[in-house]
């Protein structure tokens, strides 16, 4: 039999409580959710069953590295850590390698600028984008940030980000497209469609965008069911199931 001596089972001890706070925080962190973005510490509470005294001190510490901040209305939200560690669990799976040569074929074949933005709180980010070779173009770039309740890719993002919508998306989520004629920028349009993946959580919003006198109404009912089988493509790939995604594909046939 091993014999533990008294230093022994304190770090053992010592051990335990490190898992079990670490497995505490994890459980704050998780307490926050699309709908519900900022909690005060009562609600934190009743979603984790942890006592109070015990989430602020986990929440200070928190706060200090960078996963929780406190606002002015004396509310918790996640912080820019874990946007961080979004990113790299993205590249860890080579979410650019997946996307980029699908813009490329977008532009390539549509002649106009290709995009795939994501959502950052209120706002919609250009993560990728590939620009057509004409002189005549939609020229924005990478980490470009953009109001999300305008635009195309606003539409997809706001779509399929929440369970309770606003009645004029509840279309967009049924069709999984949405299209936009000057909403940004007066003389620009564009088309977007979702990708998502495995968990059916919204990866981002894939989008064409072009000049309005090139990309009219009739040209971006053209490019609906393109762009919609690239969107379908790229879901797959990161696992989705499609089948509501390739429904909504065929009606656009």
């Amino acid at each position: 039999m091993t014999n533990l001596s008294n230093e022994d089972l304190g770090s053992d001890s010592k051990q335990n409580s490190g898992v079990a706070a670490v497995d505490r925080a994890l459980l704050i962190l998780s307490s926050f959710d699309i709908e519900n973005p900022s909690l005060s510490l009562a609600e934190i509470s009743r979603r984790t069953k942890l006592y109070k005294s015990t989430i602020l001190r986990l929440l200070n510490s928190l706060e200090r590295h960078g996963y929780i901040r406190k606002n002015t209305d004396g509310l918790y939200s996640l912080s820019i850590m874990p946007l961080k560690l979004a990113r790299i669990y993205q590249n860890s799976f080579n979410l650019k390698d997946i996307i980029y040569p699908i813009l490329e074929k977008i532009s390539e074949e549509t002649g106009e600028t290709s995009s795939f933005y994501i959502l950052d709180n209120e706002s919609r980010v250009v993560l990728f984008r590939i620009e057509p070779v004409r002189s005549v173009k939609v020229s924005i770039s990478e980490g470009d940030v953009f109001p999300v309740n305008v635009g195309a890719s606003g539409k997809i993002l706001s779509a399929f980000s929440k369970q309770q919508i606003e009645a004029r998306l509840e279309p967009i989520k049924e069709n999984y497209w949405a299209s936009s004629f000057g909403e940004r920028d007066p003389e620009t349009s564009s088309l977007s469609v979702p990708v998502l993946d495995g968990s059916q959580y919204l990866q981002g919003a894939l989008t064409i965008s072009g000049p309005s006198e090139r990309l009219t109404s009739e040209t971006i009912n053209g490019y609906i069911p393109h762009l919609m089988k690239y969107g379908i493509t790229i879901s797959k790939q990161l696992g989705a199931n499609t089948m509501l995604y390739e429904a909504a594909y065929a009606n656009q046939l």
